[in-house]
């Protein structure tokens, strides 16, 4: 069974998650303004960010390498090892003001092109960089991103997509949108909405999607949520799996997975059979962020203000 249960509690992340079609594909339909300062086929590039724009650079790096066009690391802003050398830095910053990502980047000046992609090209990120793409259609008024990251990655898919074909399975990000709008619409699944703890799984490129998928309910309705490799969930994590739990697979799930999983008794979602067929996995984090404003609501959060979360982490006596 299925329900649509988040219409029931309004806020500004649940009006954010409604648009993201609109903002990957104006994303898409922009590529070409961006080409002179986005990677080039054959560029070694490091993709940062933290947070939610670390796990879209994850599932960035994993895509472009896939699809041919040069070597493509992800870090988190703090890990970023400074002695290495690239053909390019991409950052990814909402807000254009985190303290990691800007004392990161007065370390690399003049080391490698620096690309920002942000919200705001008029923050300090802006200095840093030598190009900035702005994101400013899909800035957010809520804590909590939702459609800022998912169009960030959806500008990079489009850009690999403009540049040579995609990695086999991966769908042209108009395809993308399309499911997105069917995933605004879906009922969410009861099963995930009455679960006690949820556990998201990927591989490839979907990996960071679970890791976000993760952070959003753990972000807008303190839930108890973790995420993996899908093909690591046996190596351990699988010990937590039972009724009244789920597992949620973004992609295709790995060879004998679910028989594994049903052992269990956990309720289990993937792509293939679930309620919303087959989807693109970008498609179906819309659903996990669905479920976070669900869960939020029903335990009387405002996912809008997250417990002690800010829009942008600035440390203090550092950036402002």
């Amino acid at each position: 069974m299925s329900t649509s249960p988040d219409s029931a509690y309004t806020s500004h992340t649940s009006r954010e998650i409604a648009s993201q079609p609109d903002c990957w594909r104006r994303a898409a339909a922009s590529v070409t303004g961006h080409r002179g300062i986005l990677p080039r086929p054959g560029e070694r590039v490091a993709v940062i960010g933290c947070g939610t724009s670390w796990f879209m650079a994850l599932a960035y790096a994993e895509l472009r390498e896939q699809a041919g066009q040069g070597e493509t690391d992800a870090f988190a802003a703090s890990l970023f090892p400074v002695g290495r050398r690239y053909d390019r830095i991409v950052a990814l910053t909402r807000s254009g003001t985190t303290t990691e990502v800007l004392d990161l980047l007065a370390k690399l000046r003049g080391q490698a092109p620096v690309t920002a992609v942000t919200a705001d090209a008029g923050t300090p990120v802006a200095e840093f960089a030598d190009g900035v793409v702005e994101l400013a259609y899909a800035d957010e008024q809520s804590v909590v991103q939702t459609r800022f990251a998912t169009t960030a990655l959806a500008l990079l898919r489009a850009h690999l997509e403009s540049q040579g074909p995609l990695p086999r399975g991966v769908r042209p990000i108009a395809q993308a949108a399309a499911d997105a709008e069917r995933a605004v619409a879906a009922p969410l699944p009861e099963e995930m909405c009455a679960a006690e703890q949820i556990t998201f799984l990927g591989d490839g490129w979907a990996y960071g999607l679970a890791l976000e998928a993760g952070l959003k309910m753990r972000e807008a309705a303190g839930a108890w949520t973790e995420a993996y490799p899908a093909m690591e969930y046996r190596h351990g994590p699988i010990s937590i799996a039972g009724p009244g739990r789920g597992t949620w697979v973004f992609g295709p799930a790995p060879y004998g997975l679910a028989v594994d999983v049903a052992r269990t008794g956990v309720a289990y979602l993937a792509e293939s059979g679930s309620a919303a067929g087959d989807v693109d996995p970008l498609a179906d984090l819309v659903r996990a962020q669905r479920l976070a404003v669900h869960v939020a609501g029903a335990r009387g959060l405002d996912p809008d203000r997250p417990r002690a979360l800010s829009r942008s982490v600035v440390l203090a006596g550092e950036h402002a």
